[in-house]
């Protein structure tokens, strides 16, 4: 039996972006496309990769980001066109992160205004078009669900990444409050916002939330403190509840 041949990045950022022009024109996930950034820096992750420098498992995959989700140079408008001309001045450290691990940054995809919403404005469910992808993560669920992107990164305050996973037939993430950093993310309610994965497949978020948690999910557990202390709901608040 033969073995798959490993495809370059350069092939893989090109298929991706051919595959946007293709789709994307009817799905609506993308609101900026970084084409030319994105293939100088798919030839830069082959020259690391035939030197030895691979940076790990996602090393050259390409990736989309949330339109909260702050890029130097590049506009973060968070779905409003109040923000249109907003161009970030630094990363935000997830994409620090998924730079770092050599992942390449093909466009941001489509929110709500603000993240505000569960539908995603001017992006469809790319199973029906006559559905909604869901939100405020439509776009990035649409993105994956159509093959545009294996890896994109959601965020989620009240179901924004669970919502579109779940409509769009793809697998997302909440983490745990505090896993993935939030700083800038355009905030919708700073103490419930989560950054996390949005994948083509289980082992393709776990993938990607080792690289924005920045934890191996193979790490040990931290060990429960010693003085642990179990309590129990008790009174007559309990009367309220139905019986089974």
């Amino acid at each position: 039996m033969g073995t798959e041949r490993v495809r370059s990045s350069v092939e893989l950022v090109g298929q991706a972006l051919d595959r946007i022009e293709a789709v994307d024109g009817r799905v609506g996930a993308f609101v900026t496309v970084l084409a030319g950034q994105a293939r100088e820096e798919a030839a830069r992750r082959d020259a690391e990769a035939a030197a030895g420098q691979a940076r790990g498992p996602l090393h050259g995959q390409p990736v989309a980001v949330k339109d909260l989700v702050d890029m130097a140079g590049v506009v973060t408008a968070a779905g409003s066109p109040k923000l249109a001309a907003h161009r970030a001045e630094r990363d935000a450290e997830v994409v620090r992160r998924l730079r770092a691990a050599g992942m390449v940054i093909v466009g941001k995809t489509r929110t709500h205004e603000f993240a505000y919403g569960v539908q995603t404005p001017g992006t469809v469910n790319p199973w029906d078009e006559a559905r909604i992808a869901g939100g405020s993560s439509g776009g990035s669920a649409a993105a994956v669900a159509a093959g545009m992107v294996d890896y994109a990164i959601g965020t989620d305050t009240a179901g924004s990444i669970r919502i579109p996973a779940a409509c769009c037939g793809v697998v997302g993430l909440k983490p745990t409050y505090g896993t993935v950093p939030v700083a800038g993310v355009f905030p919708l309610s700073w103490s419930c916002d989560h950054v996390g994965p949005i994948a083509a497949g289980v082992a393709e978020a776990g993938l990607l939330l080792e690289v924005l948690s920045g934890v191996p999910a193979a790490a040990p557990s931290p060990l429960p403190p010693a003085n642990l202390r179990l309590s129990r709901l008790a009174g007559e608040e309990l009367a309220l509840v139905d019986r089974p």
